[in-house]
């Protein structure tokens, strides 16, 4: 059996979307003639921890830990906040950030290039090039961000000459929260150097969207495949819990100012305020990260007795929910590169059935697969109109009981199938 170091930053006991793409690639490739061998972080601070992700590693594989000093303490300290506290997404701690947070920002993106993960590559590559010396594998597989993840590759491979597959869950210099880095000329030079170089030396590149895929062609990326995130058959056949008896319409995942459904919130409210039947019937759920001032606008117009807000939830509860509300929301980034945007959760949405609305653009990647199976509505960010006839008429179905689960046939999305794509990219480039 040939044998895939996957260098992955995210592993359990990661909570999270981000640890589900490697994880779930290393627990199918066995059935495809590949032994992954798994190359993470040691002492890594994840945002999140979730150890039911620990039953998906493969029984007996082989995972290296190599030394990381990651600079939250001092990111911690510059913005005030507690040691103890994790460390989310910088770009949606804060609405109106602090002159200190500022600062943390413009630290991050103009000193700790790619990311604050930098100290792990030197250490890495040191460790992995005499490792595979001795135990050689056919060809890396590197999943970013980090971005760090690459670069640790990068040099492995001008060592040792490995084939490698880079593969991008979010791009680099193109990611929608890039030009927040507050970055100053030499800097952004520098992350376009060292992403190029990931163009010219990696064997295969992927990425988890069609747009995504043209963005990064239109920058000098050669031949770039997708792989696009999936559901787990194995996550959800035990899965049996009612529907809600609210007419819930459910997030999960975090919510920053970029994912603000201000149209969403205003139509709710003018509904429930033409309706008190709507008004009592309705729940909106919203679990994991929430910002403060998202919270306020929906308070403010009159929706705080319907609103219901968890702090992150195990994954198997996370499921469960799923399976339990009325309605899914996908509320995307508002930012430019919003079409190529594919959050891991909407694979898991169509896992459960359950109808999905889109809050976003109707040319978006993501809108264009919940249509094309079939599961659900898009409401563009502004379309008010739009978005008051959508749920009117989806509380309509859900008053005469006819808000019955997709059949449509979604198992090209699946992580076993998905893998299998990625395994017949791994058979070429090592064919070569």
């Amino acid at each position: 059996m040939k044998k895939v170091l996957i260098i992955s930053y995210y592993w359990p006991p990661a909570g999270g979307i981000a640890v589900h793409r490697c994880l779930k690639f290393a627990k199918y490739l066995r059935e495809l003639g590949w032994e992954p061998i798994i190359c993470t972080a040691e002492n890594p601070e994840y945002p999140v921890l979730d150890e039911g992700n620990f039953k998906d590693i493969p029984s007996g594989v082989k995972v290296l830990r190599t030394k990381i000093w990651e600079p939250y303490n001092l990111f911690k300290f510059i913005t005030g906040k507690k040691k103890e506290e994790r460390i989310h997404n910088v770009f949606l701690e804060e609405e109106k950030p602090s002159l200190g947070h500022k600062l943390g920002i413009w630290i991050r993106g103009n000193i700790f290039i790619p990311d604050a993960k930098k100290f792990w590559i030197r250490p890495s590559v040191k460790f992995l090039s005499k490792y595979l010396k001795e135990n050689p594998v056919a060809v890396l597989f590197t999943n970013g961000p980090p971005q760090s993840t690459h670069m640790i590759a990068y040099g492995v491979k001008k060592n040792l000459g490995i084939p490698w597959h880079a593969d991008f869950q979010d791009p680099w210099t193109q990611v929608d929260y890039f030009p927040q880095l507050m970055l100053n000329p030499i800097s952004k030079k520098i992350h376009a150097a060292k992403e190029q170089l990931v163009f010219r030396w990696a064997d295969k590149i992927t990425i988890c969207s069609d747009t995504w895929k043209k963005d990064l062609e239109s920058i000098g990326a050669k031949d770039v495949g997708v792989l696009v995130w999936g559901y787990d058959e194995d996550d959800f056949p035990n899965i049996t819990l009612p529907l809600s008896k609210k007419f819930t319409l459910s997030h999960f995942g975090s919510l920053g100012p970029d994912r603000n459904a201000k149209t969403l919130w205003q139509a709710l409210s003018i509904i429930a305020n033409e309706n008190k039947q709507f008004a009592k019937d309705l729940e909106l759920e919203l679990v994991g990260f929430v910002g403060h001032a998202i919270i306020d606008e929906i308070k403010s117009l009159g929706l705080t007795d319907n609103l219901k807000i968890s702090e992150h939830i195990s994954r198997k509860e996370t499921l469960e929910r799923m399976y339990h509300s009325q309605i899914l929301l996908l509320i995307l980034n508002d930012m430019p590169n919003v079409n190529g945007r594919l959050p891991g959760k909407l694979f898991e949405y169509l896992a459960s059935r359950r109808p999905i609305l889109v809050v976003g653009p109707e040319a978006s990647d993501a809108s264009k697969i919940v249509q094309g199976v079939n599961a659900g509505y898009t409401c563009d960010f502004n379309d008010l109109e739009k978005t008051i006839r959508t749920v009117k008429d989806l509380y309509d179905k859900f008053r005469q009981n006819n808000l019955p689960p997709n059949k449509t046939d979604i198992s090209q999305y699946s992580n076993r199938n998905l893998t299998k794509k990625l395994a017949d990219y791994l058979d070429q480039i090592t064919k070569h």
